[in-house]
């Protein structure tokens, strides 16, 4: 597919090329790229702390509804309500850990891409960056939050 559109377009392959064949412009992306990259592999580290919770909170949950149809008059309508509000938490904690990570990822691709394009880039990188942070926050706030209600004993539950 590179090489149609390399023949297609031999001018325009010959400008991709030079703009892209100083190994001190690549370098300077390779540099400038690895803080996003570390920036998401923290994210993937945070995330799989989310979703092992989530695991846990949705075979608890689970384990009550199993309860439940093994004796009718069982009746853990307390705990399961609190489960199911640490489940929403932590899969919104999740939901936004995951869109912060395609955002770092589509950083990084526009990183490389800016040393294609003439037109400037920075700014559309910065908002990327921002929300992918704003993201980050929301997510950590929501699995704190999540955090701080599984610490409550079972007769104290608050929403």
């Amino acid at each position: 597919m590179v090489l149609d559109i390399l023949s297609v377009a031999p001018p325009l392959a010959v400008e991709l090329i030079q703009r892209t064949s100083s190994a001190v412009r690549v370098q300077h992306i390779l540099q400038l790229s690895l803080a996003p990259v570390f920036l998401l592999a923290g994210i993937g580290a945070i995330m799989n702390v989310m979703v092992s919770r989530l695991i846990w909170i949705g075979g608890r949950i689970d384990l009550i509804d199993n309860r439940a149809n093994d004796n009718p008059r069982r009746t853990d309508v307390s705990e399961r309500a609190w489960l199911l509000k640490r489940r929403q938490l932590a899969q919104t904690a999740v939901m936004c850990g995951t869109g912060s990570a395609v955002l770092i990822s589509l950083v990084v691709m526009l990183l490389f891409v800016s040393a294609w394009i003439e037109a400037q880039i920075g700014t559309i990188i910065a908002i990327a960056w921002i929300a992918t942070m704003a993201l980050l926050i929301v997510g950590l706030a929501l699995f704190f939050r999540e955090a701080m209600l599984a610490r409550r004993p079972v007769g104290s539950r608050r929403s």
